[in-house]
């Protein structure tokens, strides 16, 4: 007997959604622009919030962006932890915490960069594909305020 509570498209659009957002993040890790500019919808409702930035909107201001980040950052890793995908229609959302390692040439040998920073990804699907319409990361403080 099949479980009336379960929706097969519902996990297939969560799974759909699960993976272009990790494409999102190994085409930052692989400084791969065209790939990034594939999986943005190309929109001048789109928006990107870079940690601690101000609001970019629309694909030409945003691509920018992007170039601008990838040639000045060598190395980047994400590691994702507390995602979170909710679907509704043809809209979806995903929360997690980015947990950053970097390094650049002000990076002493053998050692990285860490950083953390709480993201929201909402993609809308356009077709069969899903596409990345606002990005928006804060920092998060470490130290004293973990432990509020």
């Amino acid at each position: 007997m099949s479980d009336p509570t379960y929706d097969e498209q519902a996990d297939r659009d969560r799974g759909e959604v699960v993976e272009v957002n990790a494409e999102f993040y190994a085409a930052f890790e692989r400084g791969d622009l065209d790939r990034m500019n594939e999986i943005w919808l190309d929109d001048p409702g789109t928006l990107c919030i870079h940690p601690g930035a101000l609001p970019l909107r629309g694909a030409s201001e945003i691509t920018r962006s992007w170039a601008l980040i990838m040639a000045n950052v060598p190395y980047i890793q994400f590691f994702l932890t507390d995602v979170e995908v909710g679907v509704s229609g043809d809209t979806a959302s995903v929360t997690c915490t980015e947990n950053v390692l970097t390094a650049d040439e002000t990076t002493e040998h053998d050692s990285f960069n860490g950083a953390r920073a709480v993201a929201t990804n909402v993609f809308l699907r356009r077709g069969d594909t899903w596409r990345l319409f606002i990005h928006h990361a804060s920092p998060v403080m470490s130290g004293e305020q973990d432990e509020d």
